[in-house]
């Protein structure tokens, strides 16, 4: 029998998990005041950049003693900017949940060929992280954007520890109270839970990763666009919005736009309400059905922004083949776009839940998403 549409649609069905989507009062003309056609070394351009950071450190409450950077090639550049300029002046210890995670992993056993011990889980569960050595340097996800597994909290982290902790906290930022004194570096890009425009990255140092890069000259060559320090020296103007490479303008003023619209909904403790909100409106679908679930398996782990779904219904034999239907059945109704799985993840859904997602598109999206499973349900039951 057909099954009877929901009345509701979402306003906007924008729910990749990036780039994510755009800040709820945007519009192109909010971006008139970028300099485009100006140096961005140019008076003009070196403010905008200067206020970017500045309002990066501003909403997310990071230290005055840290350094702010705008990198190239997103938190992929900025990551790897990291590894490369930092990691072997001690051994380290990889950590992955996830396929970014693993990604650095094999960058460091494979390309930097550094003494590693590598530790891993599998989708929807996550290291003990209380069982890492603090001692050495090490490299880890804070939110697992490909698994919806998050680190609950940073107090198993010591104080007294003596290598670095390097974390990728792309899908994290801006959604998630990052406990910045456990932190030494700290990376993102501002295309995720903020929903800029993408290829910017960002670099958060501590002083002992300044110490560090100061102190300590790796055995391989660096790339122009890895390079922190110039003559064993911090290069400060990265760090006041004197940018490595060419930014964009555009992006800039779209991610100053983005700092502005947080302001207005209460900065940080108002992002994270706002991820909380939509996070927990699928958190309660899920529990009122027993055909889907969250992936992460403890609940002190689940993302609230990179929300990741698996189907549980036992007639599904093929689960691939069924997940990838039920989203494809919801792009073509317009009602949800791009929340297929990560590639490299288990079968099934994946809903971006972020600040700039509006609470009551996820609660008109999950009627459809009932619709769209026992549409295919009905689909499998027809062909049996």
């Amino acid at each position: 029998m057909a099954i009877e549409h929901p009345a509701t649609r979402p306003a906007n069905p924008r729910f990749s998990s990036g780039p994510c989507a755009k800040i709820p009062t945007f519009s192109l003309d909010l971006l008139a005041d970028a300099p485009l056609g100006r140096s961005h070394r140019a008076a003009v351009g070196k403010a905008k950049l200067k206020a970017a950071i500045d309002g990066t450190r501003e909403i997310l409450n990071i230290p005055a003693d840290y350094r702010i950077g705008i990198v190239p090639a997103s938190d992929t550049g900025a990551v790897e900017m990291a590894m490369w300029s930092m990691l072997g002046a001690r051994p380290a210890t990889m950590v992955a949940w996830e396929s970014f995670g693993a990604g650095w992993v094999t960058d460091v056993v494979k390309q930097l060929k550094i003494e590693a011990e590598v530790k891993t889980a599998d989708y929807g569960q996550i290291v003990d992280m209380a069982a890492v050595d603090y001692d050495t340097d090490v490299v880890f996800t804070w939110n697992g954007t490909t698994s919806g597994v998050r680190m609950p909290h940073g107090d198993m982290i010591p104080a007294d520890r003596a290598g670095l902790t390097i974390c990728d906290a792309t899908s994290a930022a801006f959604a998630q109270d990052l406990p910045w004194d456990k932190l030494d570096v700290t990376t993102f890009s501002w295309q995720k839970v903020l929903g800029g425009e993408a290829a910017h990255g960002i670099i958060v140092l501590s002083p002992r990763a300044v110490e560090r890069l100061e102190s300590y000259t790796p055995a391989w060559p660096l790339p122009k666009i890895f390079r922190m320090t110039k003559g064993g020296k911090l290069i400060e103007g990265i760090f006041v919005g004197e940018t490595i490479n060419t930014p964009s303008m555009l992006a800039v003023e779209d991610y100053l736009v983005a700092l502005d619209w947080a302001r207005s909904v209460g900065g940080l403790n108002g992002l994270m309400a706002r991820a909380d909100a939509n996070a927990q409106a699928i958190w309660d679908f899920c529990a009122a059905n027993d055909w889907i679930a969250n992936l992460a398996e403890q609940d002190a782990t689940r993302s609230n922004t990179s929300v990741c779904l698996k189907f549980t219904d036992a007639r599904i034999t093929d689960g691939a083949i069924f997940a990838k239907a039920v989203a494809k059945r919801l792009e073509a109704e317009g009602v949800a776009l791009d929340i297929g799985a990560y590639r490299d993840a288990p079968a099934g859904l994946r809903i971006w839940c972020g600040g700039t997602v509006e609470t009551a598109d996820i609660q008109a999206l999950l009627p459809w998403l009932d619709w769209a499973f026992h549409a295919e349900i009905e689909k499998l039951a027809q062909a049996a």
